[in-house]
């Protein structure tokens, strides 16, 4: 018995406008804010881990 083939067809693209999107400037001034936040407490760590050594020795 052979079963007929079902096939679906692509519907037609919707050409729906899409609005101008704008930079976020406020997720990359979080981004940015963040970024400074954890490169200063890395330094803080490399800073104190130095300074731990330093009077260790």
């Amino acid at each position: 018995m052979v079963f007929p083939v079902m096939k679906q067809e692509a519907a037609a693209p919707a050409n729906v406008p899409t609005r101008r999107q704008r930079t976020d400037l406020l997720g990359i001034a979080y981004l940015g804010t963040i970024g400074i936040v954890m490169l200063t407490w890395i330094a803080g760590l490399v800073w104190g881990a130095i300074a731990f050594f330093n009077w260790l020795v």
